[in-house]
């Protein structure tokens, strides 16, 4: 029933900007800090950025403070991460779920949507 679709990914290279977005269903939305994971070849899945359910306090990974921005609308049971000057290290599969940082995210899982930073 949980439906989690991330969309808008790409390859770009260093010093570009993508925004990520994510489509939810099957759960009260509004009611859950959400936030963006990723996952590198070879890596284990991390948690980059995390968003409260008012949208009032986010969170973030060191390496993307000042670079990435989560957002969200409640209206539309979506979530959006603007990345801005890519780096390399940012290549991954970036998913979006609940929770993040402190609370751990439903054991479903979206597809994802692949981010290639590469010259």
């Amino acid at each position: 029933q949980v439906q989690l679709v991330e969309s808008g990914g790409g390859l770009v290279q260093p010093g570009e900007s993508l925004r990520l977005s994510c489509s939810t269903s099957g759960f009260i939305f509004s009611r859950y800090s959400m936030s963006w994971y990723r996952q590198a070849p070879g890596k284990e899945r991390e948690w980059v950025a995390r968003i409260t359910r008012n949208a009032v306090n986010t969170k973030y990974i060191e390496s993307v403070k000042g670079r990435f921005t989560i957002a969200r609308d409640n209206a539309k049971n979506a979530l959006y991460l603007q990345m801005d000057s890519l780096k390399p290290e940012d290549t991954a599969v970036y998913f979006c779920n609940t929770g993040g940082w402190d609370i751990s995210p439903f054991t479903y899982w979206g597809q994802g949507t692949q981010v290639t930073v590469s010259m």
